[in-house]
């Protein structure tokens, strides 16, 4: 007769052994619905944003901005070689950015743009859809996340959900660290957001998005003469364009880095947690040899 080895009798004590996955609601019908329009809208934001840039490829900082010296630019230039070179300026430094940004396509047919083809709404140069794409989106998305924000304030997700409580500051920098080594909540830990996805979320859906639809009504002469403080509040149209263009990098940041962590920890089930509202606790680790 054999007896059971000391890993079998630790995988069977083990937290969660032998039981059927545990699978709770994560998010609603309205949050799921929410989730993929804005995306949606985020996408046709950004890349009709940047036909518009094209057209003026420059940013400048104050009310009396100086044409001359902008605070970011993105140019084609002629090199010594008599060939065009893409060069992104930020203050005083220069970059080449050719092939990328100032200049981009094949060598045998450079296009002079600071942002290619691909990365803009429509495809080729054409402003007047640029803007139509642009304001269509931006219309939707406005009323979009101040329905949403107010969703979840008289919902109470918002305290229930994303608030931090005092004592998960004392864990900020073990989530940092567990996440940097790609280390994922588990088990009834997975049920709720961490501290550091709360930050994000309310960093996002509080400061940038707004920032974004404030400083995007601050550039519309109709909307400086019904609110003439919005000038004010951001110091001159300029520089809430300056502002826009920043949010609008934060938020591509914030969906890059969002995406590659859905990918890693576990693509099916926050896909389906998403279109479903139902998602799978990841089960605990199980106790390992001493």
């Amino acid at each position: 007769m054999r007896f059971p080895t000391r890993q079998f009798l630790k995988r069977a004590s083990a937290p969660g052994a032998g039981r059927a996955p545990v699978v709770i609601r994560r998010h609603g019908a309205f949050t799921r619905l929410w989730h993929w329009v804005n995306a949606a809208c985020l996408v046709v934001l950004l890349m009709s944003g940047l036909q518009i840039f094209n057209a003026h490829p420059a940013l400048y900082w104050g009310k009396d901005s100086s044409f001359d010296a902008p605070a970011l630019s993105i140019r084609a230039v002629s090199g010594g070689d008599g060939e065009p070179r893409g060069i992104t300026r930020v203050g005083d430094h220069r970059f080449d950015t050719t092939g990328v940004l100032g200049v981009s396509g094949p060598i045998d047919a450079r296009e002079r743009r600071a942002f290619p083809a691909w990365a803009t709404l429509p495809g080729p140069r054409w402003l007047a859809a640029g803007r139509q794409w642009h304001f269509l989106a931006g219309w939707l998305f406005a009323p979009l996340l101040i329905t949403y924000l107010l969703y979840l304030v008289l919902s109470g997700q918002l305290h229930r959900r994303l608030l931090p409580r005092r004592h998960e500051w004392r864990t900020l920098g073990h989530v940092v660290t567990e996440h940097l080594r790609l280390r994922f909540p588990r088990g009834e830990e997975a049920r709720h957001y961490n501290l550091l996805q709360k930050l994000a979320y309310l960093l996002v859906l509080f400061v940038v998005m707004p920032l974004v639809v404030l400083t995007g009504l601050t550039m519309s002469p109709t909307m400086d003469a019904a609110w003439p403080w919005l000038l004010d509040v951001f110091g001159g149209r300029q520089s809430a364009r300056t502002i826009h263009f920043l949010c609008a990098l934060a938020l591509v940041g914030f969906f890059l880095i969002h995406i590659v962590l859905v990918l890693v920890s576990g693509v099916v089930n926050n896909l389906r947690s998403m279109i479903t509202g139902r998602y799978m606790l990841p089960p605990e680790k199980e106790a390992q040899d001493d």
